[in-house]
């Protein structure tokens, strides 16, 4: 039996039991707010509950280490559509320590991408397009500051109204204990330094 074959037999009797009754809600978010996330799989469950989240309290938004990148890219408009469309009045960046994104090597991705069938020409043409796939794969050199620096992205957005509060956190996977990096209530920046975080864990 496959993956897939394994998820549509448990899909079925889910519908034919209606386990989906426990977790039928609205589209707009109860506690009318938009996290963005991580996708690690220590997450899934642990963020949610950590933070108290049930299925139909917030919009979450997940991606590789919980980075805006782009102030016109896919994250930052679905923050925007969550906002405008469905009653978010506040995001929260939440990232966490040991994540795959810290000091990814791009070098080391492309090569891994050659290894398992992606033309060497298809790369070399990308880069000929003007296309930086270093750039554009490069992970983030502080945990903390890849968080902070996502903040900014959102808060100083052309689109965003300036009444929104933007959060940053970063969470540890193993306990799911959470840090506050900045305050969008009061604008205040935990200045504390990866290292110093992991002398006080």
């Amino acid at each position: 039996m496959t993956l897939l074959d394994d998820i549509l037999s448990y899909n079925k009797e889910f519908v034919e039991t209606k386990k989906y009754e426990q977790f039928q809600t609205t589209k707009f978010p109860n506690k009318r707010l938009v996290v963005v996330s991580c996708m690690d799989t220590r997450l899934v469950e642990l963020l949610p509950s950590a933070m108290n989240l049930k299925n139909g309290d917030v919009k979450i938004i997940k991606n590789a280490g919980a980075i805006v990148s782009h102030p016109f890219g896919s994250v930052m408009r679905s923050i925007l559509v969550a906002i405008y469309e469905l009653n978010a009045d506040e995001v929260c960046v939440v990232g966490h320590h040991d994540c795959g994104m810290y000091k990814m090597d791009s070098k080391k991705l492309l090569s891994d991408m050659v290894n398992k069938g992606v033309s060497k020409d298809t790369i070399h043409t990308l880069h000929n397009a003007g296309i930086d796939l270093h750039s554009w794969l490069k992970g983030f050199d502080c945990i903390t500051e890849g968080i902070k620096e996502s903040v900014q992205m959102i808060k100083n957005h052309p689109l965003l109204p300036n009444n929104i509060p933007i959060h940053g956190l970063v969470i540890d996977p193993h306990s799911g204990r959470l840090e506050i990096l900045v305050n969008g209530y009061t604008g205040e920046v935990n200045h504390k330094s990866e290292e110093d975080w992991k002398t006080t864990k």
